[in-house]
């Protein structure tokens, strides 16, 4: 969701995740417990922020809830939010949601949703139109990309944009089976992502009204290395001179789903992405797992506005802002 322009001098230095600001923390401090998986629109018009987050606790709670709730917040400093609209997993009788994504259209707000499809036990993403952000409604979601749609195990996470009258869809994806007859066990814990049974690359969607999307497939494949089991570009942005920069976390295999690092990519049409970081992740923290996913990034009166979600040393996850000059 940025448009401005920017320099790639500082996105691919290393960043200090802990010189940065909470923005949101966890209901509790133990591993399980997260908070972030954020989107950020940023309306100037409007003098105000938009974003969209999730919260999460661990499978083994007394609701079992993984991703139980989604939020639609809003802010004028980018820093302190409140929150004007919600759901619960309960309302998609689903068990598990996940990242949202809200971008403006002529009439109002589009927010793209991804939760595990009740009915098959996969992952989709549905679209919700509304005139304003607190006005969304779950019962007139539209369906966007599914596991059948899309000839995938599933799709989720949802990053959206717009470049003129095209809108822009990359999602992760769970790779088809060489056998399909393993669908049935590695769909059987409601997250085809947590099993180790095929890998994550992200793939690209395009549509004319952000209702009805052409899948195109593979945009960025998962890497040979450290990256090797889940490569998800959660944000872009456009450069000077033309083409862009995405921010996408990685993972070596399902132990470590949950707990991704970030690395950095550049493509010049959005469609095929060449990464910038093969050896290693562009930047952790230094405890825990390491982990930094989910990067939001923009560009906004010459700075980068970095949001993340990031570990802690109690295991619980963060929602993290980091502000640094474009220029360094």
């Amino acid at each position: 969701m940025s448009t401005p322009t920017a320099r790639i001098d500082l996105p691919v230095r290393h960043l200090d995740p802990l010189d940065s600001t909470v923005v949101l923390s966890p209901e509790a401090t133990e591993a399980g417990y997260w908070i972030g998986c954020a989107a950020v629109l940023h309306e100037p018009g409007k003098n105000r922020f938009v974003m969209t987050y999730r919260q999460r606790r661990p499978r083994e709670h007394a609701g079992g809830d993984r991703g139980y709730r989604c939020a639609v917040a809003v802010s004028d400093d980018g820093v302190r939010f409140s929150d004007v609209w919600s759901v619960n997993k309960a309302e998609l009788d689903s068990p598990s949601m996940e990242r949202f994504s809200v971008i403006p259209v002529e009439d109002g707000y589009q927010l793209y949703i991804s939760y595990v499809d009740p009915a098959d036990n996969r992952w989709r993403i549905d679209v919700i139109e509304a005139d304003e952000v607190d006005r969304f409604d779950v019962a007139s979601r539209k369906e966007v990309l599914t596991a059948a749609s899309t000839g995938t195990e599933g799709v989720k996470d949802p990053y959206v944009l717009r470049r003129g009258p095209v809108t822009y869809l990359l999602a992760s994806y769970a790779e088809p089976f060489a056998e399909p007859a393993r669908a049935a066990s590695a769909h059987a814990t409601a997250d085809i992502y947590n099993v180790g049974a095929t890998t994550h690359p992200t793939g690209l969607a395009t549509s004319v009204n952000g209702r009805e999307f052409t899948w195109h497939g593979e945009a960025l494949g998962v890497g040979d290395g450290w990256d090797r089991y889940q490569a998800r570009v959660n944000s872009v942005v456009a450069l000077e001179g033309g083409g862009y920069l995405g921010f996408y976390d990685g993972s070596a295999s399902h132990l470590e789903n949950y707990e991704e690092r970030t690395g950095l990519a550049v493509s010049s049409d959005l469609f095929t992405w060449r990464r910038l970081t093969p050896e290693g992740p562009w930047t952790v923290v230094p405890h825990a797992t390491g982990s930094v996913r989910y990067v939001d990034a923009h560009v906004i009166d010459g700075e980068w506005w970095i949001y993340f979600e990031t570990t802690r040393p109690d295991g619980a996850h963060e929602l993290r802002l980091a502000r640094r000059p474009v220029s360094v």
